[in-house]
């Protein structure tokens, strides 16, 4: 049930994101570069719920733009700031419809700020059941399964029975599927198959684990998309092998 709402609140936050920012770039594309990548950040949603149109920015000054980001990011406020008056200087035309975004942006970071921290309270939440849970130090020692990969795994792999390996790789979607029309073979594909959530999560954690210098040789070998879904499915089988056993993740070493 943590599982399904936090995917919930992750489409809500995907879908507020996206309007807030598709706002931005209707009336200042340059503000939008500059804050639009930053609206999982609770003092960029502070900074547009106090401030969100160009003019009342502008009105605002950087030293009082400053001392607001400051409170909640004290690392980048002068950064973030500097970038913000630069990006006002690049626009001096104001749009139609400006000041009507007054009203509905202020509305819009309200609720991606309530959903941020809907998600925050769940995570603690999963992540203590997780925690408690036997298989914690099995599946956490793999690199790049933090909580929600692991909640994830618990959920939907612990408790079946797999038959082997490619079993597993099957349910999650991650087997290769060969094309035919006819008389003619297009090739293996990525199946479209199987369950989406935890394929999601475990390409997810496969994209994560690309720090880990191991999974990062394995990944160069190929182009990105083949890469990606060849880690993911090593992974899986790794995974499997791990259940089975109860055993915790032992990496190969990187050759020379």
């Amino acid at each position: 049930m943590l599982c399904g709402f936090d995917d919930d609140l992750a489409q809500q936050a995907t879908a507020v994101t996206n309007r807030i920012r598709g706002l931005l770039t209707q009336i200042h594309p340059a503000l939008e570069r500059v804050l639009g990548p930053r609206l999982d950040h609770p003092a960029v949603l502070d900074l547009i719920g106090t401030w969100p149109t160009p003019e009342a920015l502008r009105k605002a000054g950087q030293k009082r733009i400053a001392a607001r980001l400051r409170k909640l990011a004290p690392k980048m406020f002068n950064r973030l700031s500097e970038q913000v008056v630069a990006a006002l200087d690049e626009q001096d035309v104001v749009v139609v419809g400006t000041s009507a975004t007054g009203i509905v942006l202020p509305e819009l970071a309200g609720m991606l700020a309530g959903i941020h921290e809907a998600r925050a309270k769940v995570l603690a939440r999963v992540e203590a059941l997780v925690e408690a849970h036997p298989l914690h130090p099995v599946l956490t020692s793999m690199p790049a399964v933090g909580v929600r990969t692991a909640a994830r795994i618990l959920t939907d792999v612990v408790g079946k029975n797999f038959a082997s390996a490619g079993h597993l790789a099957s349910y999650a979607g991650l087997s290769p599927v060969t094309w035919r029309s006819g008389s003619s073979i297009r090739g293996d594909h990525a199946s479209r198959r199987g369950n989406k959530a935890l394929k999601r999560a475990l390409y997810l954690s496969a994209f994560a684990s690309l720090k880990d210098p191991v999974c990062r040789a394995y990944y160069d070998r190929k182009r990105h998309n083949q890469a990606l879904v060849a880690l993911a499915r090593r992974r899986c089988d790794t995974l499997y092998a791990m259940l089975r056993d109860g055993t915790i993740y032992q990496p190969r070493a990187t050759a020379a």
